[in-house]
């Protein structure tokens, strides 16, 4: 049995991901706050923003699953926040701590424990973090965002260091899924310029039609994962494999 774990499963690209993982015969697990209509998925309801509350759901989720014949099991960590779009000094502070708890201490915990759980497991092993160019590029308005993805980048390259010394260890990736149209795009487009410098680009992406599909970013992450086309500690950008 093939098993994914997606956060964030109930919109935008986590959804897209739940139903392509689905429609190929995965057993999905969908872990976000939201319970929407997804055939062929379980949906756990869970406040990712609480610590308590995610590593107890997670862990009795993993208890679940280790009941099972596995022959592969991913941990998709997708769920994140934009968070309020405004220069540092004029972002309240306890937004600042709901995206840096959301966008990277929460994929740290799901994936510690994720790595604990299976590490008697022989199959194949993953983690799969949606990180972001912001990781590499910093946009005024959006140093949280920024700062958040690089974390994610980061754990990114540890774990999989870690776990290469390992013989039976898991591999860990992230992807940058490019721009998508997503309600995070509508909310980007509606700010006002004074608070984020670049906010023409991302609405003349959406006029022009550039923005890709969240069916596009699973159809492409779903190609790039099954194909075995990243090695461990891999961070890449989705764009790069338009034309394989």
């Amino acid at each position: 049995m093939n098993i994914i774990i997606i956060t964030g499963g109930s919109k935008g690209i986590g959804k897209a991901l739940a139903e392509k993982y689905a429609q190929e015969n995965y057993r999905v697990y969908s872990l976000s706050r939201s319970i929407v209509d997804l055939e062929n998925v379980v949906q756990l309801s869970v406040d990712l923003s609480d610590t308590k509350a995610t590593h107890n759901t997670f862990k009795m989720l993993l208890d679940e699953i280790q009941k099972l014949e596995v022959s592969s099991i991913t941990l998709m960590n997708n769920a994140g926040r934009l968070g309020t779009i405004a220069n540092l000094e004029n972002i309240p502070s306890e937004d600042i701590a709901k995206s840096i708890h959301l966008n990277t201490t929460t994929p740290l915990i799901l994936s510690s424990l994720f790595i604990e759980a299976t590490q008697q497991l022989m199959c194949k092993k993953q983690i799969i973090s949606i990180s972001s160019g912001a990781a590499v590029k910093p946009y005024e308005g959006w140093s949280i965002y920024c700062t958040s993805k690089a974390a994610i980048d980061m754990m990114t390259k540890t774990i999989a260091a870690e776990q290469n010394e390992l013989e039976h260890g898991v591999k860990c990736n992230a992807i940058y899924p490019g721009v998508v149209d997503t309600n995070m795009q509508t909310d980007i487009r509606s700010t006002n310029e004074k608070d984020f410098k670049n906010v023409q680009r991302f609405i003349d992406l959406k006029e022009n039609d550039q923005l890709y599909t969240p069916e596009y970013v699973a159809e492409t992450i779903f190609t790039i994962d099954t194909q075995n086309k990243l090695q461990n500690g891999d961070i890449v950008d989705i764009r790069n494999f338009d034309n394989d």
